[in-house]
């Protein structure tokens, strides 16, 4: 009797003790304790009620076996969230949970996103994981030395960027509405010309819901920061401006294969431009050419000597100079030739058939060491 009347008392003591600090939380209050540190009665609370359930934390949040999609709106609460992950049979525990969350501080570090939940997972665990959204991406791929089309066409066959391929074109070719003005490097673009040569061809993340404006946006950004001060410099002492030199730097572009020979090509452009002779770039040609259907491809390939006869503005066999604008995007090491060419004496160049590296041309001071360089391949 003694002892079942002590186990009574201590009983009701604790449960005195228990209410004590749930209504001390409740109203804020707090409780001193014999080091003089003031603690939260929330917090005593909340620490005995997880230790009660300290088994429960490690066993699985939720009752199915299989992780899925899972959305944290804006705004939504600690509250909301929990019934939402017991709504998607995520989690059996939704006060456990929001017990965890409070007590460990996490209840106001849930971040709105898209999230893909383990069931299987612990409280911890989801509660941790829910601190970080991922956000939902899609990665676009651009070749150096495309064409406007033909990036148009590449977001056409990925679907999973979500971005228009007519209106990036249109936006692209200046066909519809976008402002310029913040891209000051565009200041001297002529306004008949499109934005070719300034899409800058990379690597890029971009968000599921982005649009062509964001698209266009991000890769005019990206040229400009590519392309240096230094840089900037090197073209005004070629005398050229940003738009000349990227027009040479396309052409440049098509026409190396190799990377190491792109300073000696633009080295040998500006030596034919000095000397007041014409380009003679195939590109130049196939660029006005356009689609071929028989090929499936934007750059015609061989050209016969009628192709050459071409009457446009860009065909540098009939016309003097840069063409009226560039014929492709071309890459930053490109765009570095132009603005560094190398100082070299030739003026001529041919692709050579017994290279050791494939794709390396053969180069020339002379017509006549150009024409027997053109033999030797035939």
């Amino acid at each position: 009797m003694v002892r079942s009347a002590l186990l009574m008392v201590v009983l009701t003591a604790c449960l005195v003790a228990g209410l004590l600090f749930y209504f001390q939380w409740r109203g804020g209050a707090s409780v001193v304790g014999g080091d003089g540190r003031s603690l939260q009665p929330r917090d005593l609370y909340l620490q005995a009620y997880l230790a009660a359930n300290a088994d429960e934390l490690e066993l699985p949040a939720g009752t199915g076996f299989t992780p899925a999609p899972f959305t944290i709106a804006p705004g939504e609460t600690a509250d909301t969230i929990a019934a939402n992950l017991a709504a998607a049979g995520l989690l059996n525990n939704s006060e456990l949970f929001l017990n965890y969350l409070r007590y460990n501080g996490l209840d106001a570090q849930l971040e709105a996103g898209e999230y893909i939940v383990d069931p299987q997972q612990t409280i911890p665990q989801i509660a941790t994981a829910l601190t970080t959204a991922v956000v939902r991406e899609a990665t676009l791929r651009f070749v150096e030395g495309w064409r406007l089309e033909q990036m148009a066409d590449y977001l056409a066959d990925n679907p999973t960027a979500n971005i228009d391929a007519s209106q990036f074109l249109a936006i692209a070719q200046r066909q519809a509405a976008f402002d310029l003005a913040p891209y000051t490097f565009l200041a001297d673009l002529p306004a008949t010309t499109t934005l070719e040569g300034f899409l800058f061809p990379d690597t890029y993340r971009v968000p599921l819901d982005a649009d062509a404006v964001y698209l266009v946006d991000l890769m005019l950004r990206t040229f400009d920061r590519r392309v240096t001060a230094d840089m900037r410099q090197g073209y005004q002492t070629q005398g050229l401006t940003i738009h000349q030199a990227v027009t040479l730097a396309a052409i440049v572009e098509r026409e190396a294969v190799v990377a190491s020979e792109r300073p000696v090509i633009a080295g040998v452009f500006y030596n034919r431009l000095a000397q007041g002779m014409r380009l003679e770039a195939d590109p130049t040609v196939q660029y006005p050419l356009g689609y071929q259907p028989e090929s499936d491809s934007w750059w015609k390939s061989p050209l016969w000597l009628v192709d050459l006869e071409l009457d446009s503005p860009y065909n540098t066999y009939r016309y003097a100079g840069l063409p009226p604008g560039p014929i492709a995007n071309p890459s930053l090491s490109s765009l570095e030739a132009v603005a560094f060419p190398a100082e070299t004496p030739f003026i001529f160049f041919v692709a050579d058939c017994q290279a050791a590296v494939p794709g390396s041309h053969a180069f020339s001071v002379t017509y006549e060491e150009h024409l027997a360089n053109v033999q030797r391949c035939r």
